[in-house]
C-alpha cells in the first residue's frame, strides 16, 4: 500500500485532483436516473434496425410513387392507338423499336395499342386507393366497435347475435350480390366490401379485450366511475397497439386481392382497375407473343400485396413493447 502511494506521489499529481468527497443529499438520493422512453421512438428504432424492412420500404415508396405520382406526368389515353393495327399486342422488344425508347413502353402494348407499363399503373392506383380507404374505414369501426363489445356484457349479447348471422353468409357471395344489384363502381365496391367487413375485425378485437379487460388497472378506473368507452379508448385500445397493425397489415392486400379476384371473374370495377386489367388480358395468358399483357399486372399485383402484408407485419412487430428491451 505504501509503495502504490508513493508511486502515485511521484505522478505530480494533487491529491485534490485524484480524490473526492461523497456527499449525501436526501434530495438527490430520491431521483431515479433512466433515460426518457418514448413509444414511437422505440417502434421505429427496432423497425428501422433491420435492413429488409428498409429495402422493403423503399420498394413501397417506389410502388405509391409510380401508383400516384406517374400517371399524373404522363398524358394516358389508352384509345389513341386503336385505330392503328401495328401497335396491338406487341412485345417489349417490338413497342420499343416501333415507338422508340420510352418508359411507357417497356412491357409492350395491349389490345387497344395502350402502353402496358402506363395501363398498369393507372390501374395500380384504383386498386391501391380501394384497399387503403376499405381498411380505414373496416378497421376504425372494428377496433372501436371491438373494444366496447369485449367490455360491455350487454353489448356483446346483442353482438354476438349479429356475428353470428352475418358470420354464416359467404363474404365473397355478399360482395357480388352486391356489386350485381348496385352499379359497379369504385364507391359501389367501397360499400360492399365494408358493409360487413368490420364484423370479423370486431370479433378478434373482442377476444383480445376480454384478455386484459379484467387487470387491476380496468377494475379501479370502473370502480372511479370511468365509462367503459373511456375505458376502451384510453386503457385498452393502446395496449393493443400491435395487435391493430398487424391485423391492418393482413387487411389491406386483402381488399386488392378480392377486387383483383371480383374483377377477373367479370364483376368488378368498372373502372381500369388492376382486377379488370387482369380480366380483358387473360385470353393473352395462353396466346404466344402476348403473355406479357397478361403476366405484368399480375406479377404487379403480386409485388404490391406482398410489400404491403411485408411492412405492416414486421411494423406490428416493432409495435411490440417486448421487442423494445
Amino acid at each position: 500500500m505504501n509503495q502504490e502511494m508513493i508511486n502515485l506521489k511521484g505522478l505530480g499529481v494533487p491529491e485534490k485532483e485524484l480524490f473526492s468527497f461523497v456527499t449525501h443529499n436526501d434530495v438527490e438520493s430520491e431521483k431515479i436516473t433512466a433515460p426518457r422512453y418514448s413509444y414511437w421512438q422505440s417502434v421505429f428504432r427496432v423497425f428501422f434496425k433491420k435492413k429488409i424492412n428498409i429495402i422493403v420500404l423503399c420498394l413501397l415508396g417506389v410502388i405509391f410513387l409510380f401508383a400516384y405520382v406517374y400517371p399524373s406526368l404522363i398524358e394516358y389515353d389508352r384509345y389513341a392507338n386503336l385505330t392503328d393495327a401495328t401497335a396491338k399486342h406487341l412485345m417489349p422488344v417490338a413497342a420499343l423499336e416501333k415507338f422508340g425508347f420510352h418508359l411507357s413502353w417497356i412491357l409492350g402494348s395491349g389490345a387497344s395499342g395502350e402502353p402496358t407499363f402506363d395501363t398498369i399503373w393507372v390501374g395500380s392506383r384504383i386498386s391501391i386507393s380501394l384497399a387503403l380507404i376499405c381498411a380505414l374505414i373496416n378497421m376504425t369501426i372494428g377496433v372501436l366497435l371491438g373494444a366496447v363489445w369485449g367490455f360491455s356484457k350487454k353489448f356483446d349479447f346483442f353482438m354476438m347475435a349479429v356475428y353470428n348471422i352475418i358470420a354464416n353468409v359467404p363474404y365473397v357471395l355478399l360482395i357480388s350480390v352486391l356489386v350485381l344489384v348496385l352499379t359497379a363502381s369504385f364507391w359501389t365496391m367501397v360499400f360492399a366490401l365494408t358493409v360487413t367487413g368490420w364484423v370479423g375485425i370486431a370479433y378478434f378485437i373482442r377476444t383480445q379485450v376480454i384478455i386484459i379487460r379484467d387487470r387491476e388497472y380496468n377494475l379501479a378506473s370502473r370502480c372511479l366511475g370511468t365509462s367503459i368507452f373511456r375505458i376502451a379508448l384510453r386503457n385498452i385500445l393502446p395496449f393493443m397497439t400491435s395487435v391493430i397493425v398487424t391485423q391492418a397489415a393482413t387487411e389491406i392486400p386483402s381488399y386488392i386481392s378480392y377486387e383483383v379476384f371480383l374483377s377477373y371473374i367479370g364483376i368488378g370495377l368498372s373502372e381500369m382497375s388492376l382486377g379488370k386489367l387482369i380480366y380483358e388480358a387473360e385470353s393473352a395468358m395462353v396466346t404466344t407473343g402476348w403473355q406479357f399483357e397478361f403476366w405484368s399486372p399480375v406479377a404487379v399485383a403480386s409485388i404490391i400485396t406482398v410489400v404491403l402484408y411485408v411492412v405492416g407485419q414486421n411494423l406490428g412487430d416493432a409495435s411490440d413493447p417486448r421487442t423494445h428491451m
